[in-house]
């Protein structure tokens, strides 16, 4: 288990270094001079000169880059052009509601989708098997800011049970993880059914029902262990994604998190913002595939990792 860790590990630190690469690349094709952002469209041409030549944006592309894997390297993921504040500050102060908010999705998404992808299995053919399959499938394919408008309009103006908007304690983030972890449901409810389709054809499922097992205790005990294992899978990437991909519903609710930090940053064209957030988040990604791994021993102890 170590020498796995190690291993992977390893293959992090490279993937990181690709990933800077195509961050630092990705943000200076975004279109707009920073210089010209912060001293307004009527400066004049030199000052404008002298802001990039204090930014560094007068170097070679080579130099600029090597100026950012360094300070990455030392932990540095660099200021903001405009508030003069350490991205790692700024991260640190908006990244507990993001957080939340994706571990709140994703435990929603979770619970839904795996007990419905179950039931569908069980009752493959039947109405309930189809009404969970059309289900998910709306879930999949509703737009994230057409269910956020639609849930603020019935749960916090009709019925006035959450706030519209911002962040008053985790009971405000309720809607906003719905809305996140609907679509989530339906994708993790589809391969739920049809992880568990393929084993309840297996023989043992066949035996222990055989020797008088419940249904709940053929479903549960011997049927979801063993088809778990590529829902957690689609569990952990999501996870990982939900964290990058909460921008809209972080605006549409107005919570001050990683999501709305990276609106703010590129519309300002806030080049150390934006490519210390995305390198955090790829970061972030990168290990959640890696304690997703580890997760698998522990689920199924045939796994064992070399």
């Amino acid at each position: 288990m170590r020498r796995y860790v190690a291993k992977r590990l390893l293959s992090l630190l490279g993937t990181l270094l690709g990933v800077s690469v195509l961050i630092f690349l990705m943000v200076h094709l975004i279109p707009g001079d920073p210089a010209t952002q912060i001293l307004g469209q009527f400066a004049t041409p030199e000052a404008i000169s002298q802001m990039r030549a204090s930014l560094g944006l007068d170097q070679p592309l080579w130099q600029q880059y090597a100026s950012f894997l360094g300070r990455l390297l030392t932990g540095d993921l660099g200021t903001s052009l405009f508030t003069g504040e350490s991205v790692w500050e700024q991260i640190v102060a908006r990244f507990p509601i993001t957080m939340q908010l994706a571990v709140l999705s994703v435990v929603i998404a979770a619970i839904f989708g795996i007990l419905l992808g179950t039931i569908a299995a069980v009752k493959q053919n039947t109405f309930v098997d189809r009404l969970v399959v059309l289900t998910s499938l709306v879930g999949i394919s509703a737009p994230g800011f057409w269910i956020a408008l639609f849930l603020i309009w019935i749960f916090a103006y009709k019925l006035a049970l959450f706030p519209i908007s911002g962040y008053e304690g985790i009971h405000s983030l309720l809607l906003p993880a719905i809305t996140l972890g609907m679509a989530e449901a339906g994708m993790i409810a589809r391969m739920t059914r049809a992880s568990m389709l393929e084993v309840i054809k297996q023989d043992y499922m066949r035996t222990a029902e055989a020797k008088g097992a419940s249904l709940v205790s053929l479903v549960f005990s011997h049927g979801l262990p063993n088809a778990i294992i590529p829902v957690v899978t689609m569990i952990g990437l999501q996870f990982g994604s939900l964290m990058a991909g909460a921008v809209v519903v972080e605006t549409v609710f107005s919570l001050q998190g990683i999501g709305s930090l990276a609106i703010e940053a590129i519309s300002k064209r806030d080049m150390p913002t934006v490519q210390g957030m995305v390198f955090f988040m790829a970061l972030i990604f990168a290990l959640t595939n890696l304690i997703v791994d580890l997760i698998y021993s522990r689920i199924d102890p045939r796994i064992h990792f070399d």
